[in-house]
Formats: structure tokens, sequence, C-alpha cells
């Protein structure tokens, strides 16, 4: 006996395409309404800055009834006898050290781990990572009194020595990471050319690592333009205080009412320069972090 099935209808190739792009509007309304909500408290900061204290704090308006142009002019004045030029320099004299032998002692430290066989090799490297797993408040007290035995206490060697001395384990990680992927056929075609380690790292991996070194640094960038603990403990003299330090102090010495637009206009520029340089390195930053993580 012969059955007989019915025929299940397909869709016409026009209907595919039609829910084809009506998905493609949603996933774009979507991505924009998730966009316009991650960057809308920063929208709201730069209109903030041309407010008044009565229009910031009566109105829940996006825009501000009456612009106070000189919000940046007065706040870059400072409240004291220190500009707020001080504070930008001293905060780049902090950084700028720091991001650079955070990458330099993370490459030379990556690099050894990577590729060179010693003994303790894997105890040292387990060691090393677990002090990932410590928290910051656990070692803030045997640190300040290292650096106060070492008479460092109101200087920026809090900070940079620590990053000439590869004391960022999350960084030499993710550089060893990097440098496993590379193919050890480079190093052995390096010694073949007469090439010492020194000049393998220099002339073969450095350049290959260049995304993941640009990953480090603006990670390193950004948590030490942003920190605000660590200064705080370590830091006592405003003449250094770096923008994290000044912007509270701002908030505490003024003695009548809070003038919150200059503030505002500050927390402005003092957001520029991170997210300038990610944006520059956006590129390289995704590049790294994308090699790091899918290498080993």
């Amino acid at each position: 006996m012969q059955t007989q099935t019915s025929a299940v209808p397909r869709p016409s190739a026009s209907r595919r395409e039609r829910n084809a792009r009506i998905r493609n509007v949603m996933k774009h309304v979507a991505l924009i309404l998730l966009g316009w909500l991650m960057v809308y408290p920063l929208v709201w900061l730069f209109f903030s800055s041309f407010k008044t204290n009565a229009d910031l704090f009566g109105s829940l308006s996006l825009l501000p009834s009456e612009f106070v142009w000189d919000s940046y002019l007065k706040g870059w004045e400072g409240t004291g006898q220190y500009s707020y030029a001080i504070f930008f320099y001293n905060t780049f004299l902090m950084v700028v050290p720091t991001v650079i032998l955070t990458v330099v002692s993370s490459v030379m430290v990556a690099y050894g781990f990577a590729r060179f066989q010693f003994p303790l090799r894997n105890l040292m490297f387990i060691l090393m990572i677990s002090t990932l797993m410590l928290p910051h408040t656990v070692i803030i007290i045997p640190r300040y009194l290292i650096f106060r035995n070492l008479h460092w206490l109101d200087s920026y060697w809090p900070f940079i020595a620590p990053a000439a001395f590869g004391c960022f384990p999350f960084f030499i990680f993710m550089m060893v990471q990097f440098f496993r992927g590379l193919p050890r056929e480079l190093d052995e075609s390096a010694v073949m050319d007469g090439c010492n380690p020194p000049k393998i790292l220099l002339r073969i991996l450095l350049p290959l690592s260049f995304p993941a070194m640009i990953s480090a640094a603006i990670f390193q960038f950004i948590w030490t333009w942003n920190d605000f603990f660590n200064p705080l403990i370590f830091i006592n003299s405003v003449k250094k205080f770096p923008i994290s330090l000044a912007l509270r102090m701002s908030i505490d010495s003024t003695g009548g009412t809070v003038e919150w637009n200059q503030i505002m206009a500050m927390s402005v520029l003092a957001i520029l320069p991170p997210v300038l340089i990610f944006f520059f390195s956006q590129k390289y930053f995704v590049e790294g972090i994308a090699t790091t993580g899918i290498k080993g």
C-alpha cells in the first residue's frame, strides 16, 4: 500500500531574505541600545561640565538649560597654588616610566620562562602565577614598610621600581602565552645564522610580539592612570598628586559650595588620555588579546 506524504512548503527566497534583513535590523538596534547604555555616562559627564549646580541636581535633562562656558578654564586653575597642569604632569611622570618598564621587564621574564629550561622552572612559574591570587590589601602593609625603609615614600619609586623588576605577573603570563605560540623553528633558524638568545629576542621575537606588548602597555597605562588607592598611601605632598588625588582634593578643599561643573570638566579631561590611547591602539590591542588567548 503506497502512502502519500504531504509536502512541507518551503519559504521562498524573498521571504528568507526579508527575515534575514529583519534579524539584521533587530541586531543593529540591540547593539545601538547597548552601546548607548555604555556611552551614556560619558555623554552625561560631558554635558554636566556645562551645567550649574542647580541645573545639575534639579533636572534630569541631559542638556543644560543654561550653559556655563568657563568651567574648564576655572577648573584648570585648581583650588589652591597648584593648577591641573601640575597634576597632569605628575600623572604622566608616574605612569609613563611604569608602563615602559612593565613591558620591558615582562618581556624579559616571559622570554626566560617560555624559551629556556632551568632548575625549578615550573615551581617558580607556579609561584609567580599564585601571586595573582593575593588580594592587594594583604601586601599593602609590607610594601609600605619596605618603601618607608628605602625612603621612597612621597615619591613615584613605589610605582616605578616594581615595574622595573617584573612584579606584575599578569603581564608576564600574557607574554609567556604569546611566546609559546611562536614556533621554535624561528629560534633554531636564528641560531643557525649565528644569533645568541638576546639577539633572538630583539630581532626575531620582539617584532612579532608587538601586538601583545601594546596590549600590556594599554592595560598598565589605564590601571596606573586610574589608580587612587596606591597614590593615596604612598604620596603625601600636594605638589606630587596625580589626577586621581587632585580630583578628590578639589571636592574636599573648597570652603564653600562645590562647583561641580569644574570637577566634571576636569574629569572629562582626565579620561581623555586613556580613551584616546585605547582607540588609536585598538587594532593592536584586539590582535594582542586574541593571539595571547588562542595560542599556547
